[in-house]
C-alpha cells in the first residue's frame, strides 16, 4: 500500500506526523509533501524537521513537479492533506495544480483514487465551504480536524490518535488508535 500525506500551514502539524509516523508503523510505504509554512508550522508547533519525517516517509520537495506523485501513472492508493489550510483548500477546489502538493491531489482524484482533505480552520466562510462543497462533489471526503470525545481521551495525544484513526478508516486500514463505540 502507497499513501502520500500533503502538510500545510494551518496549525496542527501534529496530525501529519502522527498519520505519517503510524502509516509508517503499520508497513504503508508513504510519500509526505510539506509546504514551505508547513515545514515551519512544524518546526514550531512539534519542534521536528522534515529530517524527522524522512524517518518514516519519502520526502518530496514541494516545489518538484517531476516528482513522481504528480503523475497518475504513480500508483497510490490514496492521498490525505492534513492539516489543509484555507489557502491550500481553495487551491484544491480549483485545482490549481501549481506545486507538488496541489497537483498530487488533483491527480489523486483524477485518477479516482481517495482524497481526504482535514480542514483546520474556525471558523469557516462561505467561501470556505464553497470549497470543501467543490472538493466534495469532486470526490473528496472533506474532514474537519474535530476529534471526538466519546472514547474519554486522557491527553492530547489521544485526542490526536483519534483524528488519525479516524483518517485510516477512510482509507480503509485497521489500527487500534482509539476504543471504537460500542467495544
Amino acid at each position: 500500500m502507497r499513501i502520500a500525506v500533503g502538510v500545510t500551514g494551518a496549525s496542527g502539524a501534529i496530525y501529519g506526523y502522527t498519520l505519517i509516523k503510524t502509516l509508517h508503523d503499520l508497513g504503508v510505504e508513504v510519500h509526505a509533501v510539506y509546504t514551505d509554512m508547513g515545514r515551519k508550522v512544524l518546526a514550531y508547533e512539534c519542534e521536528y524537521s522534515l529530517e524527522d519525517i524522512a524517518k518514516y516517509a519519502v520526502v518530496h520537495d514541494n516545489a518538484d513537479l517531476f516528482a513522481p506523485l504528480a503523475s497518475g501513472s504513480f500508483k497510490m492508493n490514496g492521498m490525505v492533506v492534513v492539516p489543509c489550510s484555507m489557502h491550500t483548500l481553495g487551491a484544491l477546489a480549483t485545482a490549481s495544480g501549481r506545486d507538488l502538493l496541489t497537483r498530487a491531489a488533483d491527480v489523486t482524484l483524477k485518477e479516482g483514487r481517495k482524497l481526504v482533505v482535514v480542514a483546520r480552520e474556525t471558523p469557516m466562510t462561505s467561501i470556505h465551504l464553497e470549497n470543501m462543497l467543490k472538493l466534495s462533489q469532486a470526490g473528496a471526503v472533506i474532514m474537519p480536524a474535530a476529534p471526538g470525545f466519546y472514547h474519554k481521551p486522557k491527553s492530547v495525544e489521544d485526542m490526536v490518535a483519534f483524528m488519525a484513526g479516524k483518517i485510516l478508516d477512510m482509507l480503509d486500514i485497521e489500527h487500534m488508535l482509539f476504543k471504537r463505540w460500542g467495544n
